[in-house]
C-alpha cells in the first residue's frame, strides 16, 4: 500500500509539472486562434504594438498558472517550492558555472552569435524589453516543470542522483518546439538544454532562489 500511496502522491507532482507545461501551452490559443481573429492575420504578420500586446496577455496568463500551480503545490501536497534554502557550495558554484558556460556555447551555435544581441538589433529595444519580460514568466513555468518533474521522479523510482526534471522538460517543452518547428537538431538541441536545466537545478540543490536566475540565464544567452 505505501508503495502505490508514493506511485500516487510521484503522479501527483507529474500532472503539476504537465500542467506548467499546458501552461505555456496555452500561448497557442491566443496566436493560432484569438489573436488571429481579432487581427485578421497570422502572429508573424503582427505590428509591433501587436506582438508587445501578445506578450503581455500571455505574461499575464502564465503568471496566474503559475501562481496557481505553486499554491496548489504549498495547501494540496505540501510542497512548498521557496522552502528550501540549502547553501550552495564551492563546487556546486563550479558546476553551475560550467553548464551556463555550455548552454551559452549552444546558443552561440544555434543563433550563429551572441542571441540578446541578435534580438536586440532585431527587435528594437522596445520589443526586446518587453520579449525579455516575457521570457522572465516563460522561465518561471519552465522552472515549475523541472520542479515538480524532479519530484515526481525522485518519488516513484526512488532515485534522487537523476535529473528527472530536465527529462520531463525534455519529452515536453523540448520536443514541442520540434514539432512546431520540425527541425530535428532544434528538438535535439532544446531536448539537450532542457537536461543541463534540470542538472543545473540539482547542482544548486534545489534552492529555487539560486535555481532560477542561473536557468533564466541559460535560457536566455
Amino acid at each position: 500500500m505505501k508503495i502505490e500511496n508514493n506511485h500516487i502522491k510521484g503522479l501527483d507532482f507529474l500532472y503539476l509539472g504537465l500542467y506548467a507545461f499546458a501552461g505555456l501551452g496555452s500561448e497557442l490559443l491566443l496566436s493560432l486562434f484569438i489573436e488571429p481573429l481579432l487581427y485578421g492575420k497570422s502572429i508573424n504578420k503582427f505590428t509591433s504594438s501587436e506582438n508587445i500586446a501578445h506578450w503581455i496577455l500571455t505574461c499575464i496568463m502564465w503568471g496566474i498558472v503559475a501562481t496557481l500551480l505553486i499554491y496548489v503545490s504549498k495547501k494540496k501536497y505540501e510542497f512548498d517550492i521557496f522552502a528550501n534554502r540549502n547553501k550552495i557550495g564551492k563546487i556546486n558554484w563550479i558546476i553551475a558555472l560550467i553548464l551556463l558556460g555550455i548552454s551559452i556555447i549552444i546558443s552561440i551555435w544555434e543563433w550563429n552569435g551572441f542571441k540578446v544581441l541578435i534580438e536586440f538589433k532585431n527587435n528594437g529595444w522596445l520589443k526586446f524589453v518587453f520579449q525579455y519580460i516575457y521570457y522572465i514568466f516563460e522561465a518561471v513555468l519552465v522552472l515549475l516543470i523541472i520542479v515538480f518533474g524532479q519530484k515526481a521522479g525522485e518519488i516513484i523510482f526512488k532515485n534522487t542522483k537523476l535529473p528527472w526534471g530536465g527529462f520531463l522538460l525534455g519529452l515536453t517543452w523540448g520536443l514541442v518546439h520540434f514539432l512546431i518547428k520540425g527541425n530535428l537538431v532544434i528538438g535535439l538541441i532544446l531536448c539537450l538544454v532542457s537536461v543541463l536545466y534540470g542538472i543545473a537545478y540539482l547542482a544548486v540543490k534545489k534552492n529555487v532562489y539560486v535555481a532560477y536566475p542561473l536557468i533564466f540565464l541559460m535560457f536566455v544567452l
